[in-house]
């Protein structure tokens, strides 16, 4: 953008040449990066379907190729996004009111995203029982305790004290979105002590097992977000090299050669038992030779070691094969790029629909061809849902 001349020049004077002034590198687009987007909606896909325990479609998410799941994906790569959308605004001479301002407006969002899907889980209790006779989800994901404590739980709820199961990902984010500006202010002045410390507070908080209380019901979020924490941290610090076309974790080869031995070691951990008895046995004798807690163990509340460490390395394995690039940029992968640019509306309608499905399946049970039914037409209005978000009439951005 050039700077233009004031109209009140003096002739007298002679005219000097103003210099050319750009655009600020915070406000520079990049490129959107496909793997982003399709990679979050292949999350979706596998969060919806494992919230509809009991399908046979279970066996072919992430959870049963390794320790980690769709869960540490989504976070990491919420992370990413954050980095990505937010970091420039906290850079030394950035515009850090204006970030704040528009993180904690996402926050609120999702905050109230949040309470719409625990109302429709209610609802949607209340009306297969009434009109279907089906009660069998008022007994399932903590949906007793409106009637149970009624009075606590109307208190409990809008404060986030207590979540119902297979909607409490949502407070994880909206705790650690709270943060964020904070974090991203520390990352660019203090990197390295915001990672030693995100990394001493998962270490604490895991071999503690410190996490935020419920009530009335005492059971603890299902993500303690003292723990989880870091995923997001190292999501931020990821988008913000991305947003500057760098790599957070530069690519070594004989990094990638690790990683990838390290996701072989899981998958045949996973699938053959002798091996997961072997591996099982060392890591019990490791614990009782005193190694801490949180690096034996496959807590998922705490995310533990080997939780965290498999789904680092398969982020960064992905990250590193030019053929994931490729694969998420053709059009086969357009379906689920769409389902990951809409994310918040995609999750939001798959949360409700998962808990429909879950109370049919209470009268149901396992059934290839009903289960085949439900999820396809809960992916397909999904789709749908982000399909006109993309094309719905944007506002005019602001330049």
């Amino acid at each position: 953008m050039l700077e233009m001349a004031p109209e009140h020049l003096q002739p007298a004077k002679p005219v000097v040449a103003k210099p050319v002034v750009t655009e600020p590198a915070t406000r520079l687009r990049t490129p959107r990066d496909p793997r982003l987007d399709v990679l979050r909606g292949a999350a979706l896909v596998t969060i919806f379907v494992d919230h509809v325990p009991g399908n046979a479609y279970e066996a072919l998410t992430l959870r049963n190729w390794g320790f980690s799941d769709a869960a540490e994906a989504f976070v990491l790569m919420s992370g990413v996004s954050a980095g990505l959308a937010y970091g420039p605004a906290f850079r030394p001479g950035g515009d850090a009111w204006s970030g704040l301002a528009r993180v904690w407006n996402r926050v609120w969002t999702l905050y109230l995203v949040h309470l719409l899907v625990t109302a429709m889980a209610f609802a949607i209790a209340a009306g297969l029982a009434l009109w279907a006779g089906i009660p069998g989800l008022l007994h399932l994901n903590g949906i007793d305790s409106i009637y149970l404590y009624p009075l606590e739980t109307m208190v409990a709820l809008p404060l986030l004290f207590d979540q119902l199961g297979y909607a409490n990902i949502l407070p994880l984010y909206c705790s650690l979105l709270m943060v964020a500006p904070f974090l991203l202010w520390a990352a660019w002045r203090w990197p390295l002590a915001l990672l030693l410390g995100s990394v001493a507070l998962w270490f604490v908080s895991g071999q503690l097992q410190l996490n935020v209380p419920t009530w009335p019901v005492a059971r603890g979020w299902q993500f303690s977000p003292f723990s989880w924490q870091i995923l997001f941290v190292l999501g931020l610090f990821t988008g913000i090299r991305l947003k500057e076309g760098r790599r957070f974790v530069p690519l070594r080869g004989w990094l990638v050669a690790l990683a990838s031995g390290f996701l072989i070691l899981s998958l045949a951990w996973r699938l053959i038992t002798p091996v997961a008895d072997v591996m099982n046995h060392g890591l019990w004798l490791l614990n009782q030779a005193g190694v801490p807690w949180v690096l034996t163990s496959f807590q998922k509340v705490w995310e533990t070691a080997p939780r965290l460490l498999h789904i680092l390395a398969l982020a960064y394995v992905v990250s590193a094969l030019p053929v994931v690039r490729r694969a998420c940029a053709s059009p086969w992968a357009a379906p689920l790029g769409l389902l990951g640019r809409y994310s918040l509306p995609v999750f939001a309608l798959g949360s409700i629909l998962a808990f429909l499905f879950q109370g049919i399946k209470t009268e149901t049970g396992e059934n290839l061809l009903l289960d085949s039914g439900m999820l396809g037409a809960g992916l397909l209005l999904q789709f749908g849902l982000a399909s006109a978000k993309d094309r719905w009439p944007s506002r005019p951005s602001q330049r």
